[in-house]
């Protein structure tokens, strides 16, 4: 899949989304493992894409509950409700 292919899909690889998210790559790599983000596709050569919105969208509810202090696995225990 080009790039151009994968940007009309609004998918994002890792580092795309670390740089839209302004935040490093480790953290959506920490955020993925955790469960809190989910790769939407990968790559033939198994490069994680993230379909952009949804993704965005999960960042900044990470962001503003993390605002909060709660910790990453009470806020994946929050999302697992969501679907």
């Amino acid at each position: 899949m080009t790039k151009s292919m994968r940007l009309e899909k609004g998918l994002l690889k890792i580092g795309e989304v670390a740089s839209e998210a302004k935040v490093p790559v480790s953290m959506i790599k920490y955020y993925t493992e955790l469960g809190l983000l989910k790769a939407k596709e990968f790559t033939e050569s198994g490069y994680r894409l993230y379909e952009k919105g949804e993704t965005l969208e999960v960042m900044g509810m990470i962001m503003v509950a993390k605002s909060r202090q709660p910790s990453l696995s009470e806020i994946r225990d929050s999302f697992e409700g969501m679907g």
